[in-house]
């Protein structure tokens, strides 16, 4: 059974000083001469979302004791560096919505939002330097490659519908886990912490963004459209064999087989209604539910070496809760 915090607090009202903290960074650091900069960066910063990874850094500095201001400014490089990857995901995937916003490319045009998600990249390595810790560069930087090989990873796979659960698991810890796991290291690297920690940090990280990616990937299927801002099938219109797809093609009859692999191929949703009924009669719902659940676990597993205080605390909620969201 995943653990259940005893706090009182949500992960996230725990932390909200601190965000307001990062907020006030982002707001300062999105100045720019060139007007069109600022208008799109806060376009794509005021359209919300759950700003999981700066929270992750906040908590996880919270759970090792670390208080320093810094945390603020690389929870902001963390933020920028995530919402780069969402203008250029979004031009990439011809993407209309999000969030059920209109996306930034589609409100300022392509060129608009490969050229700012350039600024928001330089911008957060100019704030690296910040921190004056070649460690905190190293991290940061890596990561950053490592994103961009899963961008290109996944536009390799567009169209596959013979991609395995691993090839889908090395792209989505590439794309996805590898800023989770980046912003928990970060927090044992300022709060000068052990080897030993700082690597236990890291798999939390890598688990929790892992089992966040299978999760959205299951709501593409599963949510509700009018909470998600998106429809169901999305991920299916772009040619993307995502977990959910992937089991119910191993586990369904040839005929149910060849709709799915037609559809991947093809990109067309029109028999999405079928699909969506081979997806749930296969039993690859609660099969890639189980796959987030081992990976929330692992997440919180790692964490019974820390001492317990209400940061740790909240992070066990967190990879908990991940499992039941439906946005």
């Amino acid at each position: 059974m995943l653990a259940h915090t005893s706090s009182s607090q949500t992960a996230l009202q725990l932390i909200a000083p601190d965000m307001a903290r990062v907020d006030a960074v982002i707001a300062q650091r999105l100045e720019s001469e060139v007007p069109l900069v600022g208008q799109v960066s806060q376009y794509i910063i005021a359209a919300g979302g759950k700003r999981l990874r700066p929270a992750l850094l906040l908590l996880m500095c919270g759970a090792l004791g670390y208080k320093g201001d810094q945390r603020f400014n690389l929870a902001a490089v963390v933020e920028f560096i995530h919402t780069a990857t969402l203008l250029h995901d979004d031009v990439v995937d011809a993407s209309e919505l999000r969030r059920g916003l209109a996306t930034a490319n589609e409100s300022f045009g392509n060129p608009a939002s490969v050229l700012v998600g350039d600024f928001l990249y330089s911008r957060a390595f100019q704030m690296m330097v910040d921190a004056n810790d070649m460690r905190v560069m190293q991290i940061l930087s890596d990561a950053t490659n490592v994103i961009a090989e899963g961008e290109v990873m996944q536009l390799m796979n567009i169209h596959n519908a013979d991609l395995d659960e691993a090839a889908y698991l090395r792209v989505i810890r590439s794309k996805t886990a590898k800023l989770f796991e980046a912003s928990s290291r970060l927090a044992a690297i300022l709060a000068k912490s052990s080897s030993e920690v700082e690597e236990a940090c890291a798999v939390y990280g890598q688990a929790l963004g892992t089992a966040f990616q299978v999760i959205d990937d299951v709501l593409d299927y599963d949510g509700d459209p009018t909470v998600m801002g998106k429809s169901l099938g999305d991920d299916l219109r772009e040619g993307k064999a995502t977990l959910p797809l992937i089991i119910a093609m191993q586990r369904s009859q040839p005929a149910q087989r060849k709709i799915v692999q037609n559809a991947i191929e093809t990109g067309d949703n029109a028999q999405i209604q079928s699909i969506l009924s081979i997806i749930r009669d296969t039993g690859a719902l609660d099969a890639s539910r189980q796959a987030a659940a081992i990976e929330a676990q692992r997440a919180i597993d790692v964490l019974i070496q820390f001492e317990p205080n209400k940061h740790v605390n909240a992070l066990l909620e967190l990879a908990s809760k991940l499992l039941i969201r439906q946005a």
